[in-house]
């Protein structure tokens, strides 16, 4: 009978408004969890009968469209959150409800966890590229872990100069150079730290004196430690190495000659230190003369950086946009440790939820693309923050109201259908 017909329309009705009011309570209670993708209700007409009729009969909520759009970023100042801008999602990896493999998030509040793991709050270990002994980020995909053992020291093998020296200068007045008495035999100094094997700092100088006629646009340079620190009877400068810098007449460097190669025995450390000093490329050496050591007019300054440190514990760490974590060292040393893995789906919507802000790999999504941020259309990572849900609460007080309608107007299909059927029922009185 067309009345019972309308009667099971109308409950088809309220089951499936029932369930899209769950789809939106589900979005409002995690309005405030990080990561979280919003899902719609997606409905489709159920037929009475065979396909082409044209009565219908009823509805059906088909499922629950997630809605992978960007969430808000919020500033936590922490350094170990990180939230991703862009298609991607965070690999972890673990167990979770029993199921164990990978699994995707969005949300990004790891923490180190008792063995220097990287973990999100569910315990999963994060994924990433370690660190070639080269320093380099490798290609081979696994846990990250900060390590909990000190960096080692590393004696210093090279230094890059830069700065210029004074084109006006003079020859010195007291003659060519004498270790014996440096500061009057030259016409400028400047000072680096160099460290032993040991991770002990020493003091290098390195004093440079204008050559006198007929050399044109000439110097030379020679390098001293402490005398007492490489084994000498006295104290005082002891000379490890020398050379000669020429300049063109536009005050490029046009060659430079090593004399005397640096290298430094200290006491108690790896003995014959070698340390090559870098004044910049030559015009000799095929450069241009110009990214290190100069010679216009005006007052000579230098400045180097070197490639030693002494021994450090690690302090902190910093996660740049393109997932590189590197470690802050308590001796001013920064290491790279790792790199975030980014995971790209063929498509989002076919991913599975599995609870705690985490989603798995179906047929449907295809297999994950793992790759570094940034990289192959893959997110970019935002450091001390994290992505908010993308829940829109208007929104879904909006869609709560629809619904609520929707439910009440089914129900009067019912209430009618019921009157109508009264009405039969009473035709035979």
């Amino acid at each position: 009978m067309s009345i019972y017909k309308a009667m099971w329309t109308g409950v088809s009705g309220l089951a499936a408004e029932g369930q899209a009011l769950g789809v939106v309570g589900d979005n409002v209670a995690n309005s405030n969890t990080i990561g979280f993708k919003m899902s719609r209700a997606m409905f489709e007409d159920v037929l009475g009968g065979a396909v082409g009729q044209n009565v219908g009969g009823g509805v059906r909520m088909n499922r629950a469209q997630q809605i992978f759009s960007q969430g808000t970023m919020i500033n936590t100042g922490q350094p170990t959150d990180v939230a991703l801008t862009g298609e991607g999602f965070f690999v972890v990896k673990g167990s979770l409800d029993g199921v164990t493999g990978d699994f995707f998030t969005r949300a990004g509040n790891f923490t180190p966890d008792a063995n220097g793991f990287l973990v999100s709050p569910q315990g999963l270990r994060v994924q990433g590229y370690g660190v070639n002994p080269d320093g380099t980020i490798g290609s081979t995909l696994g846990d990250i872990q900060f390590p909990t053992a000190p960096l080692p020291p590393k004696a210093s093998t090279e230094f890059e100069l830069n700065g210029s020296l004074d084109a006006n200068a003079t020859v010195p007045a007291a003659g060519a150079f004498n270790v014996n008495d440096p500061v009057n035999t030259s016409n400028f100094s400047s000072t680096m730290k160099v460290y032993d094997s040991l991770g002990n700092s020493h003091d290098l100088t390195v004093y440079f004196s204008k050559s006198p006629a007929p050399a044109t646009n000439e110097w030379t340079y020679n390098v001293t430690v402490e005398g007492t620190e490489v084994g000498q009877p006295t104290p005082g400068p002891f000379e490890i190495g020398s050379g000669t810098l020429t300049f063109d007449t536009s005050g490029a460097l046009d060659s430079s000659v090593v004399g005397t190669p640096v290298s430094a025995s200290f006491t108690g450390a790896a003995p014959n230190q070698a340390i090559d000093l870098d004044f910049g490329t030559s015009i000799a050496a095929g450069g241009t003369g110009l990214d290190g050591i100069t010679q216009p007019a005006g007052a000579s300054s230098v400045s180097a950086s070197g490639d030693g440190y002494a021994s450090g514990t690690l302090s902190g760490v910093r996660i740049e946009s393109d997932g590189q974590v590197m470690g802050v060292y308590s001796n001013g040393e920064d290491m790279a440790l790792a790199q975030l893995a980014v995971a790209k789906f063929a498509t989002n919507d076919g991913l599975g939820r599995a609870g705690h802000n985490s989603w798995i790999a179906t047929r449907k999504s295809g297999e994950a693309m793992i790759g570094k941020a940034g990289e192959g259309g893959r997110a970019a990572v935002v450091s001390g923050a994290l992505e908010q849900s993308n829940v829109d609460i208007a929104g879904q007080f909006v869609a709560m109201i629809s619904h609520q309608r929707a439910f009440q107007a089914n129900s009067k299909t019912i209430t009618t259908a019921d009157e109508m059927l009264q009405e039969v029922v009473n035709l035979k009185r």
